[in-house]
């Protein structure tokens, strides 16, 4: 008998939990069938996903309207170009080196 190493425990997002709970949200597909893909366990999918139909029905609750799916993906697609503009921000103001010869 071997002993396993401990698996590196993954950790997501909330944006990811929020897209992968959608998966299964805003299609006929089983949660089963959503984790295989993803490649995770189907009960922490199973919280995912109550987890965010409670979250939309709190929003339709105090009347706000929940995203749709072309919205999140457009939110999605934003938060990353963000994220990447600020990479190259911080780049640009950490500046180029100069050497003393460039004179």
């Amino acid at each position: 008998m071997s002993i396993m190493p401990p698996r590196k425990r993954r950790s997501c997002t909330a944006e990811y939990k929020v897209e992968a709970a959608h998966r299964v949200i805003d299609s006929d597909r089983t949660i089963a069938d959503v984790a295989r893909e993803l490649g995770i366990d189907p009960g922490m999918l199973s919280t995912w996903v109550k987890d965010e139909r409670r979250r939309i029905a709190a929003a339709e609750v105090h009347g706000e309207k929940p995203l749709e799916p072309a919205e999140r993906a457009e939110l999605a697609r934003l938060r990353r170009q963000v994220g990447e503009l600020e990479k190259d921000n911080a780049f640009l103001v950490k500046g180029v080196p100069r050497t003393r010869d460039a004179a």
